[in-house]
């Protein structure tokens, strides 16, 4: 493929007037850092089983406002594109007359004329049909640029899914600790009462059930804040409900298959909308330098001369045939400049197609390696958390024992419960780099017609 020819080693072929040809070739890797052997489906939040989440997706595809306002660029794009290619056709105009005038006291006469005008531009130098191709080329940018606004839509919808996911967990365990830190301010109590505790190792573990109601409350906050959120990518106003309640965080799914790099950049929608970009920049270069040249315009009308009455009006034909070469000989630089212009904008476009394909690849390994990282950090947070928790029962066991202090008990407590919402935490991000690998590496995405 060209565009292949284009990020490797290859040049863009453009029609530049002085032979100089802007280069868009890069260096690329020849794989990447990982890869597994799970393809990237069209629709890759499947993956995770998760019912509500696709039902979320499918609302979302139909009803965000952002996503509609890509379908209209794209409608746009297609009528500019039929407006440009009317300039190929004739035109044909038609013309009706009259005029009523009192001739004298009691008489009126009147005029009448009939035509029919036709005009047409020979394409001599492939000017139009240059700039046809490159409207062609913005509107298939557009539609890819609807595919990708898809994407990232779709991303959007589960990250934002997963931390709501996470914020009901969060909630469901700090109850549970909040009345595990309940009971042993009760059995505090109790030993206080038997003068076998001290009030000051009550107060601290009360501290320890406030503090861990304060964490409740952010967390419902936050579960509530993602509702909205959710609710606008969905396309309805926050608070109107029809979110799913209930779900748990899903399993990571298999680790995908990444591929090369340059088969990346044939699949990512906005790498393939920046690459028909250049295209069309290269042929409105063309175009501008076309219209140097002379045009040639043929026009024809047929008419009837004026009668006196409307019983005239289709008597007396005449036509006539008519050819225009205009071209230009003086003008002040305008139409090099245009073409300076162009060629600017061929260029930009260049620039901005290499830096997609670094930051594309980039976003790849980033992703690879943030997973990669992360499920280490998910197994050292178990290690953690199973020492935390034989740590925490041995300490308890010292203390009704009266070897250890109750600080020493209510330190390592606090270590252990901290540890359980951190690993929470650390799981939920863990699919978060997943859905951003999944966004990374999708482009088989499809829609109905815009």
């Amino acid at each position: 493929m060209v565009l292949l020819l284009v990020t490797s080693a290859g040049l863009l072929s453009c029609q530049l007037e002085r032979g100089e040809r802007p280069r868009a070739d890069l260096s690329l890797p020849g794989q990447f850092s990982g890869s597994g052997t799970q393809a990237v489906g069209d629709q890759w939040w499947r993956a995770f089983g998760d019912g509500d989440l696709n039902t979320l997706e499918s609302r979302a595809l139909a009803g965000n406002f952002s996503l509609e306002s890509a379908a209209q660029r794209l409608r746009q794009a297609e009528a500019v594109l039929r407006q440009t290619k009317s300039e190929l056709g004739a035109k044909v105009d038609g013309e009706l007359s009259g005029s009523v005038l009192d001739v004298s006291e009691g008489s009126i006469g009147g005029s009448y004329g009939l035509g029919l005008g036709a005009s047409y531009e020979v394409d001599l130098w492939g000017r139009i049909r240059t700039r046809v191709s490159a409207e062609k080329l913005r509107t298939q940018a557009s539609g890819e640029d609807y595919r990708a606004a898809a994407i990232s839509l779709s991303a959007e919808v589960a990250t934002t899914w997963m931390q709501l996911l996470e914020a009901r967990a969060q909630q469901e365990l700090l109850q549970e600790q909040i009345g595990t830190n309940e009971k042993v301010v009760q059995s505090l109590e109790g030993r206080f009462v038997e003068g076998q505790g001290r009030g000051v190792d009550i107060l601290r573990q009360r501290q320890l059930v406030e503090a861990t109601r304060e964490r409740l409350t952010v967390a419902e906050l936050q579960s509530e804040i993602l509702e909205h959120q959710l609710q606008v990518l969905l396309g309805r106003a926050p608070g109107t409900g029809g979110l799913p309640t209930g779900g748990s965080l899903p399993s990571l799914p298999a680790s995908l298959r990444t591929g090369l790099p340059v088969q990346l950049l044939e699949r990512r929608p906005d790498v393939r909308a920046a690459f028909a970009r250049i295209r069309a920049a290269d042929a409105e270069v063309a175009a501008a330098m076309a219209d140097r040249y002379p045009s040639l315009s043929l026009g024809a009308s047929i008419g009837t001369s004026e009668g006196n009455s409307a019983s005239d009006l289709f008597s007396n034909w005449t036509t006539q045939l008519s050819a225009n070469l205009i071209g230009p000989i003086v003008d002040a630089g305008l139409r090099q400049a245009e073409v300076d212009r162009n060629e600017a904008v061929l260029r930009e476009a260049i620039a901005d197609y290499r830096q997609l394909v670094v930051e594309a690849i980039g976003e790849v390994e980033n992703a690879l390696a943030r997973e990669r990282k992360q499920l280490e950090r998910i197994r050292q947070l178990e290690r953690q958390l199973s020492l935390a928790e034989r740590s925490s029962h041995q300490l308890q066991r010292e203390f009704i024992n009266g070897v250890t202090e109750y600080l020493d008990v209510l330190t390592a407590l606090d270590d252990e419960q901290e540890l359980r919402r951190t690993l929470l935490s650390a799981r939920r991000e863990l699919l978060e780099y997943r859905i951003a690998l999944y966004r990374s590496l999708a482009g088989g995405f499809t829609l109905g017609k815009a």
